[in-house]
């Protein structure tokens, strides 16, 4: 068995592989949903988008329930925190994903050209909505989120769902957006062919862009955001106490992990570097290394906002002491060690269940495929 502060680093380490598999496997299905309606100009080749991702949509949801549960029992403090101030926000979430299973399975059923374009909007909705959510959520923890806790460590949060729409947030947002649906061109780049393809391949370019340049942006301005430091002595191994610390506010601290680790800048060179290399590449004609690339972009993100926040989790602006980090939001070490052994046995399957039916279902969706299978496909 790991000792307890080997675990506390384990589990930061799998939640973030956890949420990168799910911007990268449920990220290109949203991602495909968000140019639904600007790459398909008729009926079927709206059916031709769909049916990319219509037998995968929802096994990709597998990373989002697992990444939500992981958090539920290893951060605890953090899930019940942030379920109770970002409460809007995920009710928002679980709206626009309401969309998508009745979507695909309703969609097609009638032939009624207003009755399928306003379903083809509702899987939009479904696909474009979650990433803006999730980017303005990152980008209030890089500012902090005004919550404390009180004697018994019940949480409170003192902020309103309009604070949460301020402009470095919703900066985050557009980066988030962009990194998905560049995630889904590539992808649907690989599975389509023709004007479909064309069109994927002109908006995935253009994603790409507003991507890095949101990035950079996002990456500058930060640099100027009060960030926070653990000015008190911690003790790792220690048993959960998120008040039993101090910390402090600085300008420029979310840069201090980067220059104390140099090699940590090769994270968010991946995130840039990826993106433009995905957008040529779908441009040369190779799809299926344009979309590793941009799942590597994807990780160089996320992984950029983790390595600047470590070992922070869940700032507090309204009580900087009240900050969950992950050193002291954890569940016990009994319950981390049951959970890692757990994602030992069950991840791997998961990947190659994954990979077995993607290699099964895998080659182009056209038009004939749609005629030919008028009444089974989506």
């Amino acid at each position: 068995m790991f000792d307890y502060e080997t675990l506390k680093l384990i589990w930061w380490l799998l939640v973030g592989v956890l949420l990168i598999g799910f911007a990268i496997m449920d990220g290109h299905d949203m991602g495909v949903g968000t140019l639904l309606p600007f790459v398909g100009r008729s009926d079927i080749e709206r059916r031709v988008v769909i049916n990319t991702v219509g037998p995968h949509w929802d096994g990709n949801q597998v990373w989002f329930i697992t990444g939500g549960g992981a958090i539920f029992a290893a951060w605890p403090l953090v899930y019940a925190t942030a379920f109770s101030g970002f409460y809007w926000a995920m009710l928002a979430v679980l709206w626009a994903l309401f969309f998508r299973p009745v979507g695909f399975d309703y969609r097609s059923k009638i032939h009624n050209a207003t009755w399928r374009s306003t379903w083809d909007w509702g899987l939009f909705v479904g696909g474009f909505i979650p990433p803006v959510i999730f980017g303005v959520a990152f980008g209030n923890l890089l500012q902090g989120v005004p919550f404390q806790f009180d004697a018994y460590l019940i949480s409170t949060y003192t902020g309103t769902f309009w604070q949460l729409l301020n402009p470095f947030a919703l900066l985050a947002g557009v980066v988030s957006s962009a990194m998905i649906t560049l995630q889904g061109a590539t992808y649907l780049a690989h599975r389509t062919e023709g004007v479909v393809q064309a069109r994927t391949i002109t908006a995935g370019t253009g994603a790409a862009l507003v991507m890095v340049l949101g990035f950079i942006a996002a990456g500058l301005w930060l640099q100027g955001i009060d960030g926070y430091r653990i000015s008190s002595v911690i003790d790792p191994s220690a048993l959960p106490n998120p008040m039993g610390k101090t910390v402090v506010r600085e300008a420029g601290a979310w840069m201090s992990n980067y220059a104390a680790q140099p090699l940590l800048w090769l994270l968010p060179a991946i995130g840039v570097l990826g993106a433009l290399a995905a957008a040529a590449l779908m441009r040369m004609g190779r799809t299926l290394t344009a979309f590793v690339a941009s799942s590597l972009a994807t990780t160089g993100v996320i992984g950029t906002a983790g390595a600047s926040m470590f070992p922070f989790v869940m700032p507090s602006s309204t009580l900087p002491a009240a900050s969950l980090t992950v050193w002291d939001s954890v569940s016990s070490h009994l319950t981390l060690g049951i959970m890692f052994w757990a994602t030992v046995l069950f991840m791997p399957l998961i990947v190659l269940y994954t990979s077995w039916a993607y290699r099964v279902m895998r080659g182009k969706v056209t038009a004939a495929y749609i005629r030919e299978n008028e009444h089974g496909a989506y």
